[in-house]
């Protein structure tokens, strides 16, 4: 019995560290103007903001109940999201040097 609540917990770590991130993600779509993304080419506000809305409700709800096979592809779109689409659009519209600001 031991055993099986360890793995219980280290799930719950792991959902917990994905909803984090999904709501981190969405957050931060959330704050960016919808013009950076166009301007970036990286789809539309509204299509990132649903994506990510969705993950860090399916992420919550596997808090929650404990099991969710889903939150795998929320913890995607949300690092998709962080390491190429964020970059992207802070950097839309600067007008900041090459070599960062003065």
């Amino acid at each position: 019995m031991a055993g099986m609540s360890f793995m219980w917990l280290v799930y719950q770590i792991i959902y917990i560290a994905i909803f984090v991130t999904s709501l981190f993600a969405l957050i931060e779509a959330l704050r960016t103007p919808a013009p950076a993304y166009e301007a970036m080419d990286k789809q539309t506000k509204k299509l990132w903001v649903i994506l990510l809305g969705v993950g860090t409700l399916i992420s919550l709800l596997a808090v929650v109940s404990g099991s969710g096979m889903l939150t795998f592809l929320a913890l995607i779109a949300a690092l998709v999201f962080i390491v190429d689409v964020r970059p992207a659009v802070r950097g839309a519209g600067r007008s900041d040097g090459p070599y960062g600001r003065w």
